[in-house]
């Protein structure tokens, strides 16, 4: 509950424009930060091979739950930025990739 009012309160305040990135990238680094999500803008994870082992399940599982938090880090990512810029990173395909770019 409280991330998602840490999330309104950014988007009522100054999205990122294109000219505001240096207090923009700050207010994100500390809200990543605040989910636990921030890894997401250094890591990336690929997907392990299909396996029917305890093991094979296991690294499944993590992947999944790491893919999911990627999923949110993308969102808030976007969800913090001018709709003009939204269409210019939307298409990356981990919340690493669109930080990079950015």
């Amino acid at each position: 509950m409280a991330t998602k009012n840490i999330i309104a309160d950014l988007n009522k305040g100054e999205k990122l424009t294109g000219t505001n990135y240096d207090i923009w990238h700050k207010k994100m680094t500390f809200l990543l930060n605040e989910q636990e999500l921030f890894e997401h803008l250094t890591t990336i994870m690929t997907r392990p091979p299909e396996g029917n082992t305890a093991q094979s399940r296991q690294d499944l599982e993590v992947f999944e739950t790491w893919s999911k938090k990627d999923r949110c880090a993308r969102f808030t990512l976007l969800s913090c930025m001018h709709d003009d810029l939204i269409g210019a990173y939307e298409h990356c395909a981990t919340a690493k990739e669109m930080w990079d770019q950015l």
